[in-house]
């Protein structure tokens, strides 16, 4: 039954059931957590949002579904064209169509509601059913399709064979398997055989799964009712993303100081130290133009605060770094501590602007200042009320704000998040009155749009700058964001390129990783391989975490500081080139950072290379593996003409640069920061022409054009047209190349400069002129043998130049050095259904796990603690967890043989702890581990103990429990919020047990001898469970070790 009672308003919360509403109530509405006036019970009754015209209210329904968890069957949507021409809306249903929620994504959300008149109907219509009272929507395409986007994941560029649930998580040390990152981009950039693309947006808020497991099919489910926008199929990718632009906005324009180098690090603990570090990046000349602060300058992490003693004058410091050419940004976090007396706290909670609890009080969350409240961004009153802190904190001379651990992350809980039955008092034109789960996923953008708003009050001067860690799609209107906290490994640096890149696919071009890796210790090599290809990323910043050696550009000797100096010269030359791609990006909506196959869709041998992209005609083609210099790579690159050229600063550890055919792009000096520059530096031009053309029915031997925009770098006089944008041209014929101004677009008047032509001719040879800007430039052409020797001299000298040029050496890892063994390489276990990493350096211990055919990493860990340990005694990491072990024995597989690694590592007193880990040939579904303690150079009567401490990854810890059958027969589940429990006797599991989740329908089965284990425990923690085995406490001697043997295997559930 559904019973009626009044709305919610911001003031009041629900006390009893009377406070759901039959309002509008559907067969299959939007289902958000039970009513804190309902028992918390897992049931196939939802309670669910429905909106009515100037209320706000929560309602339950029915059940839909026929709860045997069967799916009903698929029914084409129906659509209206919406937007622009081959845009359209697919709903259910029209009751659905009236149901959905407003789009927090679009940036006018009208825009989805209003149809308009057109004759172009869908080129596919998807279909939807209903699987446990989840809405499922499928597309099915030709096979040759690819996919791309879903926003910010690890894993392959090309996303056949994956699963996302967007669901934004605080996710530190995230694998490639990682499903949930913290950003939510529910879109899929799709790519079709004849080069066409087409864009899906699943437009909703909620934990939406995005299925691409199955070639050629989208499968998107989600709790009812959603929309489903289609944008194209048009005739190239980036005119869908244009499109999609046109949706949810277009990125913000940056500050040109914005696009330098950042130098970061969690933390800098002093102004005094901060300063050190902004001259020590003068007095070596390696380019930069910020310094950030992390949490550490607050007073005991209160937002908006100094610390005294640390940083006891803000303003001061932030003039001294403006003087030396530095901007300062500081970091904001929402959680805010719960202070009587403090006066941030104490405003809000005369403002009323704290999220509430399932009790109606302001939820309270541990973070890092302690007990916290957050305030509640979906309000508009709360993001007035942030907004106005921002803007008097702008005051102390702060000029950019990053918010980070907004997902919004919370300490000690398993979910690492506040609870989804929390309630928001949301705007209307948001969706009203919801619990956490509606918002959840739109958390960190309203906060990064509070921020924005609050800058943009204390200077409507300057354009404000804002770097966020949890978004959704449309939050590049008001911030760039990074990839979070990734590892400082070969993996991690490969892996950045395909997440910038999808973000860039998913609508936020302005977006990178931190350079080196921010948990663990960089090696030199790894370092400056990094900071080659990162100094070309849309976002370019450096960043370390607490406790790891200093990751600054000259931290890892001369050699690898001369290659981070060669880097950022490289992108302070390309600043005019990259100002002119945000620029485009943020008036087209096209992207900055795109994969290679953008310049030729229809090339399916372009559309899985990782180790290239384009920043519009500029290729990057980068070597990712430690051993390999870029010299050495075998480059694949799109149709047509790509030149090869550098900046006399060709190094094996730096990316090879290649230029298209057809293209002009402008180069700048190398400045030591944006500041320095001045509309009458010397302008470069780099020209490569295409091939033979003919233009206004004229025979051309060769044309090249490319524009650049200049404005003041800051502020909106480029809104009032303040600004100069250059359209270039060169043009060859006979043997003359005549480069000049086509067209001029913009008020202001043209700088008086020298320009610098460099003609590029191939093997990066080049032919060189000067003039003056708007002028005519003539080169005159060698006759085709000259060019020929030219090239031929040119490749000579660079193959001889990267013969003699060694790679950044690796520096000696140092037993015990905390960190650096993450940039060692792991051993690799790949065969069956599985992928090990195991670091025998530091405990022996399996760093990763990874099932293949399901693509899920079950366990993923930093590289000091976690992943799979075991230990010699009861204590937590007692002996056997950190100490170096040796590979006795490694088969590869072969025929007949396992895929097997045997390690020993030495416990002390005698005792050695022995492990074999091995994937079978005759059972390639099971990994098995076995486990001894042998006594090695003591009697009988020495004291033995194996503890198996394996933690697993909770991807969708409400989802998760441990499921298993105990001796005595009875039947169990383990759910997170029991905490620990033990398990021995008849109660013991046996013979297995499954870590299940729910979502993705899969149990991690751990199957053991009970006859070895004699106790079990289950631990839950901060998005992890520990499944641990533990064996009798007993006398250990040469003839009688102790052993576990046990396997893990992957299987379907229920």
């Amino acid at each position: 039954m559904v019973s009626s009672s009044s709305s919610l308003t911001s003031g009041t919360l629900p006390s009893s059931p009377s406070f759901f509403s039959n309002d509008r109530s559907l067969p299959s509405l939007n289902p958000i957590a039970p009513s804190p006036s309902l028992p918390a019970i897992r049931s196939s009754a939802l309670a669910v949002t429905s909106r009515s015209k100037g209320r706000r209210c929560l309602i339950r329904r029915m059940n839909v579904s026929k709860g045997d968890g069967s799916e009903t069957a698929p029914s084409d949507m129906i659509f209206v064209p919406i937007l622009e021409d081959g845009v359209f809306r697919f709903d259910s249903s029209v009751e659905h169509r009236n149901a959905a929620f407003p789009s927090v994504s679009f940036k006018n959300s009208k825009d989805r509601e209003v149809p308009i008149p057109s004759h172009i109907v869908p080129a596919f219509t998807p279909t939807y059913s209903l699987l446990e009272e989840q809405q499922v929507v499928t597309f099915q395409f030709s096979p040759g399709t690819s996919f791309y986007g879903t926003g910010e994941v690890g894993g392959q560029l090309e996303r056949t064979g994956k699963r996302v649930f967007t669901w934004n998580t605080d996710a530190w040390g995230y694998g490639p398997g990682t499903t949930s990152l913290y950003q939510s981009h529910p879109w899929v950039l799709v790519v079709l055989p004849t080069g066409e693309t087409l864009g899906v947006l699943a437009d909703t808020t909620r934990k939406c799964e995005i299925d691409l497991r199955k070639e050629g099919v989208i499968r998107i489910i989600s709790p009812p009712s959603y929309p489903i926008i289609t944008f194209g199929p048009f005739s190239t990718p980036t005119a869908v993303l244009q499109s999609l632009s046109h949706a949810v906005g277009t990125v913000f324009m940056p500050p040109k100081w914005a696009l330098g180098y950042h130098q970061c690090r969690w933390s800098y603990m002093s102004d005094k130290r901060v300063a050190e570090i902004a001259q020590t990046f003068r007095d070596k000349k390696i380019p930069s133009d910020v310094i950030w602060m992390d949490i550490d300058y607050m007073d005991g992490f209160r937002c908006f605060t100094f610390d005294k003693e640390r940083f006891p004058d803000p303003s001061a410091l932030a003039k001294h770094l403006h003087n030396n050419g530095f901007k300062a940004i500081w970091m904001l976090d929402p959680g805010i501590k719960q202070e009587e007396g403090f006066d941030v706290y104490d405003s809000g909670s005369k403002n009323n602007v704290w999220v509430k609890g399932a009790d109606g009080e302001p939820f309270i969350g541990e973070v890092w200042p302690g007990p916290c409240v957050f305030p509640d961004y979906t309000n508009s009153k709360a993001r007035s009320w942030w907004a106005n802190l921002v803007k008097d904190f702008i005051s102390n001379g702060v000029d950019g704000i990053w918010n980070d651990m907004n997902e919004p992350a919370v300490f000690k809980v398993v979910t690492k998040t506040m609870p989804e039955n929390n309630i928001h008092r949301g705007d209307d034109e948001l969706g009203g009155v919801q619990y956490h789960s509606h918002y959840h996923n739109v958390y960190g953008m309203l906060m990064a749009r509070s921020t924005y708003e609050g800058m943009e009050l204390a200077d409507k001067n300057k354009r404000p700058f804002v770097l966020t860690r949890a978004g959704f799609i449309g939050s590049q209107r008001y911030a760039a964001t990074w990839t979070g906290d990734n590892l400082s490994t070969w993996e991690h640096l490969h892996m950045s390129i395909s997440m910038v890149l999808q973000l860039g696919l998913s609508g936020q071009p302005l977006s990178g990783p931190d350079i080196g890796g921010f948990a663990g210790n960089a090696t030199p090599r790894l370092f400056g391989r990094w900071m080659g290809v990162g100094a070309m990323f849309p976002f370019c910043r450096g960043h370390s975490e607490a406790g790891t050696d200093d990751h600054e550009p000259w931290s890892f000797g001369e050699e690898c500081e001369e290659v981070c100096r060669a880097a950022l010269k490289r992108r302070y030359q390309l600043l005019p080139h990259f100002y002119t791609l945000f620029y485009i990006a943020h008036t087209t909506g096209a992207p900055v950072a795109t994969p290679i196959f953008f310049a030729d869709p229809k090339a399916s041998r372009l559309r899985t290379i990782e180790n290239a992209f384009l920043l519009g005609s500029l290729l990057i083609h980068a070597s990712t593996l430690s051993n390999q210099g870029s010299h050495e790579l075998q480059p694949i690159l799109p149709r047509g003409t790509w030149l090869r050229f550098d900046f006399e600063d060709s190094h094996p550890d730096l990316p090879t640069l290649y230029l298209q055919g057809g293209s002009i792009i402008a180069l700048g000096p190398p400045h030591l920061h944006v500041g320095e520059s001045s509309l009458s530096d010397d302008l470069t031009l780099l020209v490569s022409l295409d091939e033979n053309a003919i233009i206004n029915f004229v025979y051309s031997q060769g044309k090249a054009v490319g524009l650049l925009f200049e404005d003041d770098g800051d502020g909106y006089g480029y809104t009032e047209g303040r600004y100069l944008i250059t359209h270039y041209i060169a043009e060859r014929q006979s043997s003359v190349v005549t480069v000049k101004i086509l067209k001029t677009e913009g008020e202001w008047e043209r700088p008086k400069r020298r320009i610098h032509v460099q003609l590029l001719l191939g093997g990066g040879a080049m032919l060189d002129a000067w003039g003056m800007d708007g002028e005519t430039i003539q080169i005159k052409m060698p006759s085709e043998s000259e060019v020929s020797a030219l090239i031929s001299t040119s490749n000579e000298r660079f193959a001889l130049h990267m013969e003699n040029t060694k790679l950044i050496p690796e520096k000696e890892v140092l037993h015990g050095q905390k960190g650096m063994e993450l940039s060692r390489e792991p051993v690799e276990l790949n065969s069956g259904d599985w992928k090990l990493n195991i670091v025998p350096w530091i405990g022996g211990r399996i760093l990763s796990m990874t099932h293949v055919p399901s693509g899920v990493q079950w366990l993923h860990s930093r590289i000091e603690m976690n992943g799979y340990e075991e230990y010699s005694g009861t204590e937590y990491r007692s002996a056997g967890c950190t100490e170096e072990y040796n590979v006795i024995e490694r088969d590869l597989e072969q025929a007949g043989e396992d895929d097997s690694l045997i390690l020993e590592g030495d416990v002390g007193g005698g005792l050695v702890l022995r492990r074999k880990i091995a994937i079978p040939k005759d059972n390639p579904r099971v990994v098995q581990i076995a486990s001894t303690i042998e006594a090695r150079s003591v009697g009988a009567g020495s004291g033995g103990f194996s503890r198996v401490h394996p933690t697993f990854c909770l991807m969708h810890s409400t989802e998760a429990f441990v499921s298993f059958t105990s001796i005595d027969g009875t039947k169990h589940e383990v759910w997170p919020d029991s905490g620990e429990q033990l398990y021995e006797g008849n109660n013991l599991p046996h013979g297995e047990w499954m870590l299940v989740d729910k979502s993705l329908n899969l149990g991690l089965v751990n199957r053991f001898d009970v006859s070895q284990v004699f106790k079990c425990v289950v631990h839950w923690d901060c998005g992890t469970v520990n499944l641990e085995l533990w064996s009798e406490d007993r006398p250990v001697s040469k003839e009688s070790p102790l052993k576990i043997e046990h396997e893990y295997e992957v299987a379907s559930f229920p």
